[in-house]
């Protein structure tokens, strides 16, 4: 995406650097100076002339639009000053977010806020890219936390189908967790595991291997 920023000034010189500090380009992006219009002098000093207009513009990253988008949604929720730590792995945007005392209110409820804060902000990175980008955000260390629950959750239900012969039907759990239930078992000797049902309702069945009944 495409932003930029036009400003006049008596000198192109001056209209430049007001249009460079309006546009606040991140420092390792190479910003394109455009001269729109160029300053006309006033007849005998009095009458008629016009300023310089200049335009200064840069193309938008991915990551650049998903900070960007980011930051307001944030702003709009009342947690404003939210440092973001851009990590770039393979195709893959990591989000870090550092927010003082707010983890709570953009975590929500097992994670929901965090989790749509994440597709949304998905969306727009990838809006108007050709191939698919993935973002995912944290906060803290929570998705780390996270990920060892539902890794233990996953061994516990491994163990009560052992024990009882019966199949565990998990709670309905976002794309994101189900997968980390489906990876903890995925060599498991005696179980396997299968998603079922509808959006947001999809959960995972924890079951018997058919050659370990």
């Amino acid at each position: 995406m495409l932003k930029e920023a036009i400003c006049t000034g008596v000198t192109i010189e001056e209209a430049r650097a007001r249009a460079v500090a309006e546009l606040a380009a991140p420092e390792d992006v190479e910003v394109k100076i455009e001269v729109l219009e160029m300053p006309v002098k006033k007849t005998f000093g009095l009458f008629g002339g016009a300023p310089a207009k200049v335009r200064a513009s840069y193309e938008e990253s991915p990551a650049g639009k998903a900070i960007d988008y980011l930051t307001r949604v944030l702003d709009g929720m009342g947690i404003p000053d939210v440092t973001v730590k851009e990590i770039q792995e393979d195709g893959h945007y990591r989000l870090d977010l550092e927010c003082g005392e707010n983890h709570g209110a953009i975590i929500g409820r097992r994670g929901e806020t965090l989790d749509a804060l994440q597709y949304l902000t998905s969306l727009v990175a990838n809006r108007g890219t050709e191939e698919y980008i993935r973002v995912s955000l944290n906060v803290g260390d929570y998705r780390e936390k996270r990920d060892e629950t539902l890794r233990g959750l996953a061994r516990k239900s491994a163990s009560q189908v052992l024990k009882y012969g019966r199949n565990v039907v998990l709670e309905p759990m976002n794309p994101y967790e189900r997968r980390i239930i489906h990876s903890a078992l995925q060599n498991d000797k005696f179980c396997t595991t299968k998603s079922e049902g509808d959006e947001p309702y999809r959960h995972v069945v924890v079951m018997l291997k058919k050659d370990a009944r």
